[in-house]
């Protein structure tokens, strides 16, 4: 704990010495003037688009201080984050639309971020901190014609902070909380996140530096049982940020980033539901660099952007064999390259064209107590062409629709396409109705088709989503609703074969089709300046084969309350409804599934301006009621914990 204090402390000092710059931006969006991007890759009107897209905003992110970016995205309307209230290090399931993590696909800025040489070829929401993250984009369905394989869900768009227009600006924070279940109640510090940064523009030249760590203890990943005590598992993380940006000429701007992120943390297995692999041995270390560089170039009727990206992962393991009580080790490597050029082309005041081609390349290397694999023979490529045309009428009609090739070094060629049209009218009491149809495609993970459980065989999944909804403005657009009912279907989906007998075990692809069905529902009222309700709910229906982890109704709902410029109030409530889970039956070396029971939570801040737009505290409770619920069988969740925080700008 010493060594958190001292660098709290040098965090602290170093902002103070820096001396007063001028106030810091606070701008105001009008909710129904914000901009999205996920939908066309170009900024337009969210009033034009024809997607329901989930803006988390700068302003946002402020209200839900002290969170992780799983349980800020768990809020969001049809998504759930499973494992955002377990203990940091426990493995994060994201569950969208009855799809889950290899059919989520995430963006940050808008390059692709994936682990090339994990099982689902997922990114791991854990590697980035929700205090570099400026804002964030949600747009459920299937989104494959601009973003190809895994787009089969949704797209979660992150857009991290951007350089200030001063000459400087910096700015730190901290924050310190408990770290309990709900059967522990002691709130001593365990759980402590701190960051600095500066940024701004000189001249043509904009710049940022950014860093973060997280540190956390006192809680074990494995559910106790009865008259029973686990080690607690340590979590930390440490992440540097850098971009600098040239401003070439009016039309030319040259964008250059750089990530490095660590993760460690303790890890155990609860396979067979009894927490028998308790221990203090078994840890994890990751490693990931990303750098990447963004040309945009403006002209007279559009606009060329090319987005490019290089990544590199490393994932190692120290685990104790309880069989042979042997501590093997493990170790996991991936490369990926991302290369999408695209361009905007405003064919007619009403009409635009988006073209681009998009280059993806993967390899891995894995080195196991059971298997090696080299970079040599785990690797492909992708090469996509695309185009999608938007029409934007004065009427009140507009019309998404596009196509996109897929050539796959492994699979060749696949088609998919979308068409998304949507029709807004009224004055007094504005309507948008929308109704899209889409199709993508997902791609069997190296993973799953060269590991020692691959299978050369698989073949791509294929999807297809219908939706239709409405959102309305009522009350001089102080309330606005919005409605969304989807229908998916998959087919070949992925499984994983295990025989209890002989013990072999692969991928496989699951025949016949698997369809998922639900209603996605959006409420925000603004009663008067100093009061706001956020409600959102999601029904979810499933088939047999999908049907893991997935609540069929899911609630939240908050309010703020500004009780003054600088002081404010959040109260915030969130429900699950039971869901079907499955563990490892050590008696018939099988499995078996059970039933989770439903649970509710209940949290709240407070935050005080101290000196407006410089210096903030926050205090934060979430659980207050200390319910004890299980999000995976055998694994402990988070009970009643308390934070608080502390933000300097200058």
């Amino acid at each position: 704990m010493n060594k958190n204090f001292i660098r709290i402390s040098a965090i602290i000092a170093l902002v103070t010495t820096c001396g007063y710059a001028q106030e810091k931006d606070s701008t105001k969006v009008n909710q129904l003037q914000e901009l999205v991007i996920s939908d066309t890759k170009f900024a337009q009107s969210k009033e034009k688009s024809g997607k329901v897209i989930t803006k988390i905003s700068a302003e946002e992110l402020q209200k839900k201080s002290g969170q992780s970016l799983a349980t800020v995205l768990s809020s969001v309307a049809g998504v759930e984050i499973n494992g955002n209230q377990s203990a940091n290090g426990k493995n994060l399931g994201y569950y969208i639309r009855g799809g889950k993590n290899q059919q989520v696909l995430v963006l940050i800025d808008g390059n692709p971020v994936t682990d090339a040489s994990g099982i689902s070829f997922e990114y791991d929401l854990r590697l980035l901190p929700v205090d570099q993250v400026e804002s964030i984009e949600v747009m459920k369905g299937a989104a494959s014609t601009l973003y190809g394989t895994g787009a089969a869900t949704a797209v979660i768009n992150i857009i991290l902070k951007k350089s200030s227009k001063k000459p400087l600006q910096a700015n730190a924070y901290v924050n310190i909380g408990s770290n309990n279940t709900s059967t522990n109640s002691k709130y001593n510090g365990q759980d402590f996140n701190q960051g600095f940064s500066v940024n701004g523009t000189v001249k043509k030249v904009n710049y940022l530096a950014s860093i973060n760590s997280t540190e956390s203890d006192g809680m074990s990943q494995i559910a106790a049982l009865e008259n029973q005590t686990n080690e607690n598992d340590r979590f930390s993380r440490v992440n540097y940020m850098s971009k600098i940006g040239f401003k070439a000429s009016e039309k030319l701007t040259l964008d250059f980033f750089g990530n490095y992120d660590v993760l460690k943390n303790d890890y155990d297995f609860s396979f067979d539901n009894t927490g028998f692999n308790d221990t203090d041995l078994n840890k994890s270390n990751t490693e990931q660099f990303r750098f990447g560089f963004s040309p945009k170039y403006k002209y007279n009727r559009g606009e060329f952007v090319i987005n490019s990206s290089f990544t590199k992962l490393q994932r190692d393991y120290s685990e104790f064999n309880s069989w042979t009580s042997v501590i093997e080790n493990s170790l996991y490597e991936s490369r990926g390259i991302n290369l999408d050029a695209f361009n905007k082309y405003k064919v007619t005041n009403d009409f635009f064209l988006v073209t681009g081609v998009n280059y993806q390349f993967y390899d891995m290397l894995s080195e196991t107590p059971y298997a090696k694999i080299t970079r040599k023979s785990t690797k492909f490529n992708m090469i996509d062409p695309y185009l999608t045309g938007v029409y934007t009428s004065k009427f009140g009609l507009n019309i998404n629709a596009g196509a996109r090739l897929n050539v796959h070094s492994e699979y060749g060629n696949q088609v998919v396409y979308n068409i998304n049209p949507s029709f807004s009218f009224g004055k007094d009491v504005p309507v948008k109705l929308l109704a899209s149809y889409s199709t993508a495609y997902v791609t069997p993970s190296l993973y799953q088709l060269y590991s020692e459980f691959g299978n050369t065989k698989l073949t791509p999944e294929k999807n297809a989503t219908i939706e239709a909804g409405f959102e309305v403005g009522l009350l001089n657009k102080k309330l606005i609703f919005n409605a969304v009912a989807f229908h998916r279907e998959q087919n070949n989906s992925f499984g994983f074969y295990f025989d209890n007998v002989t013990f072999d075990s692969y991928y496989i692809n699951i025949e016949g089709i698997n369809k998922a069905k639900g209603v996605e529902t959006e409420l925000s009222y603004t009663l008067n300046s100093k009061f706001k309700l956020n409600a959102n709910y999601t029904f979810t229906q499933v088939d047999k084969n999908l049907d893991r982890l997935i609540p069929k109704h899911k609630a939240n709902a908050s309010v703020d309350y500004f009780a003054s410029e600088r002081l404010f109030f959040n109260v915030n409530y969130q429900y699950l409804d039971g869901r079907k889970d499955v563990y490892f039956d050590g008696n018939t070396f099988g499995t078996a599934s059970v039933k989770l029971g439903s649970y509710q939570l209940v949290n709240a801040l407070v935050k005080y301006e101290l000196i407006k737009n410089r210096l903030s505290i926050f205090g934060a409770a979430t659980n207050i009621l200390n319910e004890d619920f299980t999000e995976n069988i055998g694994y402990s969740t988070r009970g009643r914990n308390f934070r608080l925080g502390l933000n300097i700008s200058l």
